[in-house]
């Protein structure tokens, strides 16, 4: 399986910057959140000067009865910061949810509208880690650091401004002692993003080991592997543990600089400080309010560390979300493209010819068929030749990389996908159901279907079994429908494509999972239905093709011949791949 592209870690926050139109429509909202926020830096910085005021007036002076408007000044300043950090944080809970909740429905309509090709590369817990874990990470950048960012940098500014305004020399040794703190915070994020990413893919990673052991539960215990998966795991695990520990380490050092600054800062205050007032350069009451002003410096150099943490993870995170978003739609509407109202139903292949992105080896060469309305053709020959290929290429699951494929004379590719995909519908040979109700499952390329209608749908796949499951229609199947045998689901993949009432129908060996007698009522039934539908029917069974006006036969991927039954058994080679089939079961 190919890998996804790997970070390098050179994160420029170009990404991060993209994803801001999620945020611009909660502008108010992002304004009410830095002005609360801009208002509570305000309040404490004013306690401080309360301070200051206290100890040389009221204080200094022996006059308690000046104390009392002290007192509640300062409580009122502390109440006021409460309620706006409250504001704050209820305004900013409900806005960046909501951006979140925007940018995750996004990705997966993009996840959606990505073609075939891009999740055949793409492993599926690296998809899930993206609009998980990742989206969260944004999420908490979007709604803390960027905010903090802008809060700290002002309540720096602000504090700065205060200190030289009451002394300037030690306003001096503070602005000294602090300027480390930039080169600090660039040599952190130089290595830091590198192995945030790294984290981040490896956090796939293990999704994705999970994903598939959880989903394959029945193998691994069938073939008593669970020791492999064990080992499989926690090597995984331990690899993403040595990540994060080194991520861990990291902060640990960046962070303990970060303290000490601050730490040293007030000593040498202290010091200045004190030799200013036994001077009688500063007062008592100057020197308390500018400790106490250089204890709210603190948080803005702590929190850096914080801060820088958050925007790289955010800035690798927006890396890796945007790799989804600028992934090519390779199979999309065209221009102009068109809507199909009522079809006929005629299928041709015009020289098609298809080979897998990537990879220089055709699958498919020059094939030339045409399947008129109503009839059905049967696409016969042995493993690798190119059949389940053929049948994905109508509903543009895969575009063709040379010639074309026309429904009523239209090139599929000048239909919009909407409309191609409600005239053709497909049954895989490996049937996929949904973790909702058989109804559900049934009725999903036709939501309008009447209980008549699934009925009917029913009876043709003989899946009348539903009828007997606890709750009915309404059961839910469980994860890909594994609470029920594979002939069941096939059945009702089977009426899931006949309840659309397609124009073309394709199957792709879709009774392969039913036992004999079964077999031969859905063919009964099936061959009902097909009287009025076009058909392209993947046969690795020789009963199937009974129900063939005609057989194609495909060999290595070109088409070999064309022709009825019983004239194609005149050519030994169709003769041969049928014997294949008869003697070895369905062929795969």
């Amino acid at each position: 399986m190919a890998r996804r592209r790997r970070g390098t870690g050179a994160s420029t926050y170009a990404s991060l910057w993209r994803l801001r139109g999620f945020v611009r429509p909660y502008r108010l909202q992002m304004v009410v959140m830095l002005l609360t926020a801009v208002a509570a830096v305000a309040a404490s910085t004013l306690i401080p000067l309360v301070l200051e005021a206290v100890v040389d007036g009221p204080i200094q002076h022996h006059d308690r009865a000046a104390l009392v408007p002290m007192f509640f000044a300062a409580l009122g300043l502390g109440i006021a910061e409460a309620v706006l950090i409250v504001t704050r944080r209820r305004v900013q809970a409900v806005a960046i949810q909501h951006v979140e909740r925007q940018i995750r429905d996004d990705l997966y309509a993009r996840l959606q509208r990505l073609a075939v090709e891009f999740h055949d590369r793409w492993q599926t817990g690296q998809l899930l880690s993206r609009a998980t874990t990742d989206l969260s990470t944004i999420r908490r950048f979007f709604g803390f650091g960027a905010i903090y960012f802008i809060v700290d940098g002002l309540q720096y500014a602000v504090v700065m401004a205060l200190l030289f305004a009451t002394y300037v020399p030690l306003g001096a040794v503070v602005l000294v002692t602090t300027l480390p703190v930039i080169w600090l915070a660039k040599r952190f994020g130089a290595g830091y993003s590198l192995v945030s990413r790294r984290v981040q893919d490896q956090q796939g990673d293990l999704a994705t080991i999970t994903e598939e052991s959880a989903t394959g539960m029945r193998v691994v215990k069938a073939f008593g592997r669970a020791p492999l998966m064990q080992e499989r795991f926690g090597t995984s695990a331990r690899t993403l543990r040595h990540s994060s520990l080194e991520l861990v380490r990291l902060r640990a050092r960046f962070w303990g600089w970060l303290t000490l600054v601050p730490n040293l800062t007030m000593a040498f205050a202290v010091l200045v400080g004190g030799i200013a007032v036994a001077k009688g350069f500063l007062s008592i009451g100057a020197l308390v309010a500018f400790t106490s002003l250089l204890v709210l410096l603190q948080f803005p150099i702590i929190d850096l560390g914080w801060i820088l943490s958050m925007a790289q993870q955010a800035a690798t995170a927006a890396d890796r979300v945007c790799e989804i978003f600028d992934a090519p739609q390779t199979v999309a509407d065209r221009p102009g493209a068109v809507t199909l109202g009522e079809a006929k139903g005629r299928l041709g292949f015009e020289h098609v010819g298809f080979h897998y992105p990537g990879s220089d080896r055709p699958v498919l060469r020059d094939v030339e068929l045409a399947i008129e309305p109503g009839e059905t053709v049967a696409i016969v020959g042995l493993t690798g030749s190119g059949k389940s290929t053929l049948a994905a290429l109508p509903t543009r699951l895969y575009d063709v990389t040379s010639g074309r494929i026309t429904l009523d004379g239209v090139d599929v590719r000048d239909l919009r996908l909407d409309s191609l995909r409600r005239h053709v519908s497909v049954v895989f040979e490996e049937p996929i159901l949904f973790s909702m109700s058989v109804r559900e499952n049934v009725i999903l390329g036709r939501p309008d279907a009447s209980d008549q209608d699934i009925a009917d749908a029913l009876a043709v796949a003989q899946a009348g079994f539903v009828y007997d499951l606890p709750w009915g229609l309404d059961t839910r199947v469980g994860e890909q429908g594994l609470s029920l045998s594979g002939g069941q689901r096939q059945r009702l993949a089977l009426a899931r494509a006949v309840v659309a009432r397609p124009s073309v129908l394709v199957l792709d060996d879709p009774l392969s999972a039913l036992d004999v007698n079964t077999e031969a009522l859905v063919e009964e039934a099936l061959a009902r239905v097909l009287e009025g539908t076009t058909a392209l029917l993947v046969v690795h069974r020789p009963s199937t093709v009974a129900l063939a006006d005609r057989v194609a036969l495909l060999h290595h991927g070109v088409l070999a011949a064309v022709g009825t039954h019983h004239e194609l058994m005149e050519r030994p080679e169709y003769a041969r791949v049928l014997a294949v089939a008869q003697d070895a079961g369905p062929v795969r």
